[in-house]
């Protein structure tokens, strides 16, 4: 196990992450613009992210210089600690963009590749969801757990849809697959706090296609600490290729139903 003690690596993660929501949300006051696009011409980046991000890794980087940074819109940092800062300074810059009240920060940290720590800060609620490995899940400091769901019938499931046109047409064939099997379904905009939703109940399980390690790393540590199962399809690890986190007796059913609508092929 670690050397490093995740408490304290979450410490810093959370007065980081603190900040850097206090950070968006007054620039949030203002006009947003679109600074650039990425896959798509709907996939944006606003100054707002790269503000924030770069804000994140000078404060962390200043606690600890020889730590690598691996953030969404920057360039990679490489350190020599084995201590590794995942980030998405703004998760939801669509919600953001369009002023929709739902996005988030967040940030993860990992001690040769293991995720140790996690934080997931809902900036316009103020929410703070964190976890250490092996120390539970937490919002504003209360204990989490999973929701406990076992019948699909009756369970709300939250999922994402990407930027490329063939891959939401797939995506939304996934959607009528499972639409009649489930209670319902959301699409909240936020991939790291579908995975929190999931850490403290309001969502029972959540898929997506397409989640990059600076949306799932910390989300998925704060699902897994409070109970949730975690993984991709067929035993695979959670990954940009799928991730899926359910109560635990609602994860068999719903990957087998995930799994039958073929989700990979686009």
């Amino acid at each position: 196990m670690t050397t490093e003690n995740p408490q304290d690596l979450l410490k810093l993660a959370v007065e980081v992450a603190e900040e850097a929501a206090r950070l968006i949300v007054e620039r949030r006051r203002g006009t947003i613009t679109v600074a650039d696009t990425k896959s798509t011409v709907t996939d944006v980046v606003t100054a707002v992210d790269r503000e924030s991000e770069e804000l994140i890794r000078a404060r962390i980087l200043q606690a600890r210089p020889d730590d690598s940074f691996l953030g969404e819109e920057g360039d990679d940092v490489a350190g020599s600690s084995g201590v590794r800062w995942v980030v998405d300074p703004i998760d939801g810059t669509v919600n953001y963009l369009y002023d929709l009240p739902t996005y988030a920060v967040s940030i993860a940290v990992e001690y040769d590749g293991t995720t140790v720590a996690g934080v997931v800060v809902d900036a316009p609620k103020g929410e703070v969801f964190t976890a250490t490995k092996g120390g539970g899940a937490f919002v504003d400091g209360k204990p989490i757990r999973v929701s406990g769901c076992t019948d699909l019938s009756t369970a709300l499931v939250g999922t994402g849809f990407g930027y490329d046109a063939d891959r939401r047409q797939v995506q939304a064939e996934v959607v009528q697959h499972l639409i009649t099997k489930v209670r319902d379904i959301r699409r909240i905009g936020v991939g790291a706090l579908d995975l929190c939703y999931v850490a403290c109940g309001r969502l029972d399980a959540v898929y997506e296609r397409g989640l990059n390690p600076w949306d799932y790393g910390a989300g998925a540590l704060i699902a897994a600490e409070a109970g949730g199962t975690i993984g991709g399809l067929y035993g695979a690890p959670v990954s940009p290729e799928m991730s899926i986190a359910a109560s635990p007796a609602l994860f068999g059913p719903f990957h087998d139903l995930l799994a039958e609508a073929n989700p990979l092929r686009a």
